[in-house]
């Protein structure tokens, strides 16, 4: 039977933690045992692991069972190593995309286990208190590894220029479904039934299902063109890009693995890239950003020259970093859900460093002056508009920071009674306001904001959704410790 990674790693923390408690150095374990210094130092690092005739010998020398030695058991002092070797999380952390070892990672950890090892107690039991599954980690490693690579990735958008060309998909946008239907159909040998999920009431949110052994999407009959047109895209995505490990419906239910919620990614970036050409947009958006005066009508116009919704549009701005420069900048989409009024961060990315507004709280109620909410809130008071484009700068209260947020809104679909806010907030620095001509727009307006209303000091607030409770409770804390100094100082 194979040994595993995580065997040699749990052999290795023994022979160390053993070793050091008798005081020893490799060179007196090595005496002890027969074994050679460098061997002994790749299996102290989980690079190796003994043949058993070397196993008996380790054991003889640190007074320990063989059994003990090469058993999952672990000590008090790596017990919660040994949970997090164990747990499916560790398993699929992508420490490889970030040039990181797991080896490294353990060698940290035996240094000065104590420590980090009470630290990462810490970590898995805020994980079991707020309900942290495996997904939750893999998701924000996901949104880690778009950041480190400024969301552009020249593979994919060579592998989908490649297919554009290869298969004559229109440049200047009205990518249609139907042609899209034909390659998998053709080049695939897909089987695509547009009523496919009509018989299954419980799928009704779902916009696809792919059944890989009978290669068959089934699509949601409620689905509009451009919805349509973005699920086959990204089947072809998966295809082009020979992406195996994937989810099989539209939506994740369950995340599987890592690798699992990349690849759904690489395809939707794939989709993306073919729907809505990097050249032609390159150009389209310049142009937006050329204006004298702000108009939020050319991104609409945007949306239906390319079929796309506004999240695939806003998708498409990760060429702001290669090719204008904008690199300070945040993408976020809120969910308004409309039955029980509440609004909800479900989707979001901060280029080059963390900036404002993001998810900060939870079960908190984020500042309802944000372009993202008041927008959702005029979709809502409209019945059922299309889409409606705004923008606002936003001072924040905390940092001073202005940023120029760009957004659009639209109902939700097919999900009923949730509509959908997509925005791109661009720090207002130098460079920014000579990129984007309308950003000083006297039309445009200029508002204070915050995070959440429970960390906000403004007064007086209209919009205010509950009393600033954390910040209540700092300042208390504060005078306290301005008291207490008064009276030991004394």
């Amino acid at each position: 039977m194979a040994i595993t990674q995580h065997q040699r790693i749990i052999f290795g923390l023994k022979v160390r933690q053993f070793r050091q408690e008798r005081g020893w150095n490799f060179d007196e374990l090595s005496r002890a045992s027969g074994i050679s210094i460098s061997y002994l130092n790749e299996i102290e690092k989980g690079k190796k692991y003994p043949q058993p005739e070397n196993q008996q010998k380790l054991a003889d020398a640190l007074e320990l069972t063989r059994e003990f030695l090469t058993s999952p058991e672990l000590t008090k002092q790596f017990a919660p190593l040994g949970d997090l070797l164990q747990s499916n999380f560790l398993n699929e952390l992508p420490l490889d995309l970030f040039g990181i070892e797991l080896q490294q990672v353990v060698e940290i950890i035996a240094r000065a286990p104590d420590q980090v090892n009470a630290f990462i107690s810490a970590l898995l039991e805020i994980a079991r208190n707020y309900s942290l599954r495996d997904e939750n980690f893999f998701f924000a490693a996901l949104r880690a590894y778009q950041e480190l690579r400024n969301n552009y990735f020249e593979e994919i958008e060579e592998a989908a220029d490649a297919f554009v060309q290869k298969n004559g998909i229109p440049e200047e946008g009205g990518v249609s479904s139907e042609l899209l239907a034909h390659l998998l159909t053709v080049e695939f040998g897909y089987k695509i039934d547009d009523r496919g999920l009509e018989r299954y009431p419980e799928l009704q949110g779902l916009r696809s299902v792919y059944n890989p052994k009978r290669q068959r999407l089934l699509l949601n009959s409620r689905l509009n063109e451009r919805q349509r047109a973005f699920q086959l895209a990204k089947e072809l995505g998966f295809n082009v890009l020979n992406l195996t490990e994937r989810p099989l419906a539209s939506n994740f239910i369950k995340v599987k693995s890592f690798e699992e919620a990349l690849n759904n990614y690489k395809a939707a970036y794939f989709a993306v890239a073919i729907l809505v050409n990097h050249r032609s947009f390159i150009h389209d958006i310049q142009a937006f950003f050329d204006r004298p005066i702000w108009d939020g009508q050319p991104l609409i116009d945007m949306t239906l020259k390319y079929q796309a919704s506004p999240e695939v549009l806003f998708q498409r701005f990760n060429v702001l970093t290669r090719e204008v420069g904008l690199d300070k900048v945040f993408f976020q989409r809120f969910i308004h859900d409309l039955d029980r009024d509440g609004f909800d961060i479900d989707k979001e990315l901060h280029l080059n460093r963390r900036h404002q507004p993001h998810a900060s709280g939870l079960n908190e109620h984020y500042c309802r002056r944000w372009l993202s909410i008041t927008l959702l809130r005029d979709l809502a008071g409209q019945g059922s508009p299309p889409m409606l484009a705004s923008i606002q700068r936003a001072l924040f209260l905390d940092s001073g920071e202005e940023y120029l947020c760009i957004a659009l809104a639209k109902p939700g679909f097919p999900t009923r009674g949730r509509n959908v806010s997509v925005t791109l907030g661009v720090l207002l620095d130098n460079h920014s306001k000579n990129i984007i001509r309308f950003w000083d727009d006297p039309a445009i307006p200029r508002i204070e904001v915050g995070i959440t209303c429970q960390r906000c000091a403004l007064v007086n607030c209209a919009e205010r959704a509950a009393p600033p409770s954390v910040l209540q409770k700092r300042e208390e804390r504060k005078r306290m410790q301005e008291v207490l100094k008064k009276l030991t100082d004394r």
